[in-house]
């Protein structure tokens, strides 16, 4: 089991942003488990509020954290699984990040 990133290469760069989520307006499918594909990495950006991060995946350490503003955003890893779970009033995005072509 290796603990999950709590940082992104040196490589990437972002391609892609979601709009901004809510508690009314978060996908369905970001509150199950789910992953990115591979070469693809995520950071979770809370504006406002606090949203829970959750590492699921076997082949890393659970983690745990709770996002806010105030803290570094939520680290992605290509394929590995994770969701998110609301807990209480709450905005953030999602951007992806990738090695350039």
């Amino acid at each position: 089991m290796t603990r999950p990133a709590d940082d992104f290469p040196d490589d990437v760069v972002a391609y892609r942003r979601t709009p901004e989520f809510d508690a009314d307006t978060t996908p369905p499918g970001l509150l199950g488990e789910h992953n990115t594909k591979a070469g693809v990495w995520g950071r979770i950006q809370v504006i406002e509020g606090a949203l829970l991060y959750r590492v699921t995946d076997p082949r890393r350490q659970a983690v745990e954290r709770l996002l806010t503003p105030d803290e570094p955003p939520g680290v992605v890893e290509p394929e590995i699984k994770h969701h998110v779970a609301l807990t209480g009033p709450v905005r953030f995005y999602v951007e992806f990040l990738k090695a350039p072509d």
